[in-house]
């Protein structure tokens, strides 16, 4: 908002005392994302900025902890780089593999609390349900309650939930389920977990989406003899698509970024980006966690890209602003 040409003195300290504070602020935020940027190209192995690096001289700068992302783990990290090499990089290197688990993970814990907070948000939406509000208390309150609550019940719940094996959920979910048929050190166990931290997001994206949403149509729809299936897929679904999607994003960056509930939740197989990075930090301290740290600041930039986007999108849809 521009400063008016009338305003007093005092009116106009106060303008430019309030955009100094929100500098301020916004360099408090952002200042240490920043900084992990560079420090990830360091030739040594430090955790701050040498003299070259400080001079800008390109020999202080070095692409080693990216490369590292590739090698560690790797049985032949020294041989020539050809087709065997990297197949055998996306088989063996650490970093790698616990990329593929985050994205995994991530995946199935999307879909699960997307369909289930999508669900969820219809139905808070109507104006007939009852105890809407404690409802919605209730299933918001993974992002209120400590994480580490959560994670040490979740624990103790997974080490008694197992299936016999021969059962029929057994035989379904038997490559997400532990070795014993546990949903403890499993990848059933973290997709839930996850699902259950993402199921908020979606369900407060969606009901926003819903907020605004005419009524009007829903009536016109069955007026003109559509039943509730195909009125929910042909009219409610595309105008709440952005919203559901954007949730959905939310809950995929939910869990790509999840560790305290990895730490008492899975076992060794399922080692995430975030659990390896806490394993790096408290065993071997290494700027290959730089490394890794640049390369989630950029998808999470692009993640909220994607989110911004799809919200002006939804506006847009509902006639909220000409955008």
């Amino acid at each position: 908002m521009a400063l008016p040409t009338y305003a007093s003195p005092l009116e106009r300290v106060w303008y430019y005392t309030y955009l100094t504070i929100c500098v301020l602020v916004f360099l408090f935020l952002i200042l240490p994302v920043l900084i992990v940027i560079p420090l990830s190209f360091n030739l040594e192995p430090y955790f701050s900025f040498t003299e070259k690096m400080l001079a800008l001289d390109p020999d202080g700068y070095s692409l080693r902890w990216y490369d590292t992302l590739l090698t560690l783990g790797h049985p032949t990290a020294d041989a020539p780089r050809d087709n065997a090499w990297w197949w055998s990089a996306w088989e063996n290197a650490t970093w790698v593999k616990a990329a593929k688990n985050s994205l995994w993970v991530g995946l199935w814990a999307t879909v699960l609390a997307t369909t289930l907070g999508t669900i969820a948000a219809l139905g808070l939406s109507r104006p007939e349900m009852p105890y809407r509000r404690l409802i919605m208390a209730i299933l918001i309150s993974p992002m209120i309650v400590p994480i580490i609550i959560i994670a040490v019940g979740m624990s103790f719940f997974y080490a008694k939930a197992c299936v016999a094996p021969d059962s029929a959920v057994g035989m379904i979910t038997g490559t997400f389920l532990s070795t014993k048929g546990c949903l403890a050190n499993s990848y059933l166990g973290v997709i839930v977990a996850h699902a259950v931290l993402g199921i908020p997001f979606v369900i407060i994206t969606v009901t926003a989406t819903l907020s605004g949403f005419d009524q009007s149509l829903i009536r016109a729809a069955h007026s003109l003899g559509a039943n509730p299936r195909v009125t929910f897929f042909k009219v409610v679904a595309p105008l709440i698509l952005p919203g559901v999607i954007s949730g959905a994003l939310f809950a995929f960056g939910t869990s790509f970024d999840e560790v305290v509930a990895v730490l008492f939740i899975a076992g060794p197989e399922q080692q995430t980006i975030p659990r390896q990075m806490f394993n790096g930090i408290r065993e071997a301290i290494s700027p290959a966690i730089l490394a890794v740290a640049t390369i989630l600041v950029i998808f999470s930039v692009a993640l909220l890209t994607v989110v911004e986007l799809l919200r002006r999108r939804s506006d847009r849809l509902r006639g909220v602003t000409g955008r």
